[in-house]
């Protein structure tokens, strides 16, 4: 689902999921319940589940919370005084490297590959486990926003260099 492989619309019985899968119906029906509980699928009793399509008030708001965490992230990695030989700014820094190496090569699916290696290691070495846990749920709705508007974003060389200013500016403290 978040990868868009299941994509809006999309409906299946918890057997068909099973034998996707290659388990058992109980899995699934856990599954689908937490999947339910994040908004991102419907389940009907004798019908399954149905992937949930996503509004713009669904991306305006994973869009907004994922701004709010991950700028708390940033200030605390700034303040953690890392040096740019430190193995987290590195991990940035190849992330950024990758997406522009991907854009020239136009592998849009790299790219957000690369883009959500970057966002998820900010929040990982911010130094405060609940905001990394927390940021890592909604850091989940977002790559699903980001593989729904992937084809349709006209600003990603852009989103490189915006990319490259928040290393710089974590390095500055």
């Amino acid at each position: 689902i978040l990868n868009n492989e299941l994509a809006p619309g999309y409906s299946a019985l918890e057997q068909e999921l099973g034998e996707r899968l290659g388990v058992s119906r109980t899995p699934v029906r856990a599954a689908m319940q937490r999947l339910q509980d994040e908004g991102l699928v419907e389940t009907r009793p004798r019908h399954g589940m149905r992937v949930k399509p996503m509004s713009p008030d669904d991306v305006r708001e994973v869009h907004e919370l994922t701004c709010c965490l991950e700028v708390m992230a940033a200030e605390k990695l700034a303040s953690r005084g890392l040096d740019a030989d430190s193995p987290e700014i590195a991990e940035l820094q190849q992330a950024t490297d990758d997406m522009e190496a991907c854009l020239e090569r136009d592998d849009l699916e790299g790219w957000a590959e690369a883009d959500r290696r970057f966002h998820r290691a900010i929040l990982e070495h911010c130094g405060n486990q609940r905001l990394a846990r927390i940021g890592r749920s909604v850091s989940e709705q977002c790559q699903r926003v980001r593989m729904v508007t992937l084809r349709l974003r006209k600003d990603l060389h852009n989103s490189a260099f915006d990319h490259k200013a928040v290393v710089e500016a974590i390095l500055r403290h």
